[in-house]
């Protein structure tokens, strides 16, 4: 029961991730007034806290319930997913801070970087390929 519990969160988390993106994706724009900055920080936060989830469970499914620590450890395609991931969670830190710095912003509209949206559309590119990668490994391919 555990196990299916951890997964249910993991699962969870992993929702959380795809919905914030896409929301980011959504709700960003080249300029941007104080209270969309507000929302797509509120969005940003749930977005930390779903890869936190996402990351708690999967660690939790590496080392404690599911298959063996080793299943995994010799597997070149989980080892490709667990880079993704990183990528995308370094990829969002930039835009997190300027949603950080700019909510407290007393400008009426704030000028976004064309950058932040690059980064976006690149995590969730990214983040696309992880269903098909996570399927791979649960079917033994990438094994060494």
């Amino acid at each position: 029961m555990t196990e299916i519990i951890i997964r249910y969160f993991h699962y969870i988390g992993i929702i959380g991730l795809g919905a914030t993106l896409v929301a980011e994706h959504l709700l960003i724009a080249k300029e941007l007034t104080s209270q969309q900055i507000r929302k797509i920080a509120i969005v940003d936060a749930i977005y930390g806290i779903s890869a936190l989830v996402t990351l708690t469970a999967g660690l939790l499914l590496w080392f404690v319930v599911g298959k063996p620590a080793d299943y995994y450890l010799k597997n070149w395609i989980f080892h490709t997913k667990i880079s993704l991931f990183i990528l995308i969670v370094l990829l969002s830190i930039y835009p997190t801070i300027f949603f950080i710095k700019s909510r407290k912003s007393a400008l009426k509209n704030i000028s976004v970087s064309k950058s932040i949206p690059i980064i976006i559309r690149v995590e969730l590119t990214l983040f696309l390929l992880m269903p098909l990668l996570a399927l791979l490994v649960a079917r033994g391919y990438g094994s060494f």
